[in-house]
């Protein structure tokens, strides 16, 4: 029972995720501005997170110094960057197409892995990495819509994975000694950051005060600010690096339904065929910390 608990915090964090992109999409249908979703999402999260952390701090903390905050505040940029990215790669692609790109952190954290360990790479890893390449090729349905693919949003999208795989690899090493919403705090910090840098003027928008855009900037700080890092927080401990970084691509199904619930998106069977071997790829990268676990 107490390892079905982490199981299901895991697979809720993972399932917020997935919900995000859609809810964006929705939004942008009834005329509302990507630049204001995505700073009222960073804006709410990093003032919860901070009221939080402020709870936290009135017991003694590790040290913490100056350096620690620039480092979780540069990494944490990299949170504010990719949803801006990703936000914008599905103004040109479908949320289905969007989400697989964004999925290339998976075989871009394995390569990162071997350059910072500079260790022999393991073999199952390598076949993980190739196998997420022919899942995406289906996944986005490359031969037939090769000549429809819009590359600008291709390359925001890979761009975005880019810049979650920089996340992912700061989130398990920057000042890790320091409670995790402290960490969450500084890095959403970084994240605010980024968004004002990147949308910059465009977010002098009279939709600053529609409550309509605010309403969806609190779902999106609820549920891709909050409640993911809160739940992996509980639940990794419980479950293991392994099993938990299986269940994270829960939100890759996720948003293809949300998707085509919401915005009637369609997917082939040779799409879902991807979707299911990118999935095998996961579960393939993490099966020595799998087998680990279980021992």
């Amino acid at each position: 029972m107490y390892k079905l608990k982490g199981i299901l915090f895991v697979a809720f964090g993972a399932a917020s995720y997935g919900l995000l992109a859609t809810m964006v999409k929705v939004a942008n249908l009834q005329g509302l501005s990507t630049a204001m979703l995505t700073f009222y999402q960073y804006l709410l999260g990093f003032i919860v997170l901070s009221l939080a952390a402020y709870h936290v701090a009135r017991k003694k903390l590790p040290a913490f110094n100056r350096g620690d905050k620039r480092s979780l505040i540069l990494f944490g940029s990299s949170l504010g960057f990719t949803s801006s990215l990703y936000y914008l790669s599905i103004q040109y692609v479908p949320v289905s197409v969007g989400i697989i790109l964004l999925m290339q952190t998976i075989w871009m954290g394995v390569v990162v892995e071997l350059l910072i360990s500079r260790q022999k790479p393991q073999a199952l890893k390598i076949i993980g990495a190739l196998v997420v390449l022919i899942g995406t090729f289906l996944a986005v349905d490359a031969l037939d819509n090769l000549d429809q693919l819009n590359l600008t949003g291709v390359f925001y999208g890979v761009a975005a994975a880019v810049s979650f795989t920089v996340t992912l690899t700061a989130t398990n090493r920057i000042a890790t000694h320091l409670p995790n919403i402290v960490r969450s705090q500084y890095m959403v910090l970084g994240g605010v950051l980024a968004v004002l840098l990147f949308w910059n003027i465009n977010l002098i928008s009279p939709d600053i005060l529609n409550a309509k855009t605010l309403a969806f900037g609190l779902f999106l700080a609820l549920f891709g600010t909050l409640i993911p890092p809160i739940m992996f927080n509980k639940g990794f401990p419980i479950i293991g690096i392994g099993l938990g970084s299986i269940l994270t691509a829960i939100e890759i199904p996720v948003s293809i339904l949300s998707a085509n619930w919401l915005l009637d998106e369609q997917l082939k069977m040779i799409q879902w065929l991807g979707v299911a071997i990118i999935i095998v790829a996961v579960v393939i990268i993490n099966y020595r910390h799998l087998t680990k676990e279980e021992s």
